[in-house]
């Protein structure tokens, strides 16, 4: 069986805070938590947007707690990364691709796919025909392998009429190559900050709240002019792997107060 932890969009940084949210006082209580009650974690994967600016001092901010977990973890990019900086901060796999942060981990129960859906200067994301390259040829060379796919951006409309116009641009072209291969078992989703899960393109996927705040649940006035973070705990998700039958805990690390600087 694998075990690891999934955290996504702790929109990081070294001081201040975010949308009335501490960053580092959700990132400290949720590397904490791992340490106290899931230290035999296999690894840690953080599906994208690690800091919320882009900026070095802040990568090299997160990087120092980060290094306290009890498991490896392996970072990824999204719209709100800079890829240059996540590249000189942190160690990533051998396989990574050149001028991308995209990658492929194998461990006994398969092989994670961990791509890199930013789409330069734009929220909304893309795989460019370098990465679907790659993705195609780690694909074909996986064999009967169970694949499974983590990405920061939803290839597909989720009903979340604010981030729906910052999917993937090109969602559906990516979705149309994986339905080719049926030992892709699930998908990760990163970006919402909701929990969300269902079947595309005949696959499971799920998505994960954020790490520092919760956007808040669909309404027929919902726009980025009144957003307000929902009063929501944060989340880490605790996922399980056996024989390719997936697990995944949606877990509450802290309570919504901690590291709150606004009502």
């Amino acid at each position: 069986m694998l075990k690891s932890i999934w955290m996504s969009d702790p929109h990081f940084t070294a001081t201040g805070d975010v949308s009335g949210h501490d960053p580092v006082a959700r990132v400290s209580a949720a590397i904490e938590h791992v340490n106290r009650f899931h230290a035999d974690s296999d690894f840690c994967i953080i599906s994208g947007d690690l800091v919320n600016r882009g900026s070095l001092e802040d990568y090299r901010a997160l990087k120092s707690l980060l290094d306290t977990l009890a498991c490896p973890y392996f970072p990824m990019v999204g719209n709100h990364d800079s890829r240059a900086h996540l590249k000189s901060t942190f160690e990533l796999p051998a396989d990574c691709m050149d001028g991308f942060v995209q990658y492929a981990i194998t461990t006994t129960e398969g092989v994670m796919i961990c791509l890199d859906t930013q789409k330069t200067g734009s929220d909304a994301g893309q795989l460019c025909p370098e990465r679907t390259r790659w993705l195609k040829s780690t694909l074909d060379a996986t064999q009967d392998a169970p694949v499974f796919i983590f990405m920061h951006h939803p290839p597909m409309s989720l009903g979340l009429p604010m981030q729906d116009q910052d999917r993937m641009e090109n969602g559906q072209a990516f979705l149309d190559l994986i339905g080719n291969y049926p030992n892709i078992r699930h998908l990760f989703i990163g970006h919402v900050h909701r929990p969300i899960c269902g079947t595309v393109a005949g696959i499971p996927y799920a998505t994960m709240r954020s790490v520092l705040y919760q956007a808040p649940a669909p309404q027929p006035d919902w726009n980025w002019d009144s957003f307000i973070p929902a009063h929501e705990a944060p989340n880490l998700g605790v996922l399980t792997i056996a024989n390719a039958d997936v697990c995944l805990k949606y877990t509450q690390f802290c309570s919504y107060e901690v590291g709150t600087q606004t009502d």
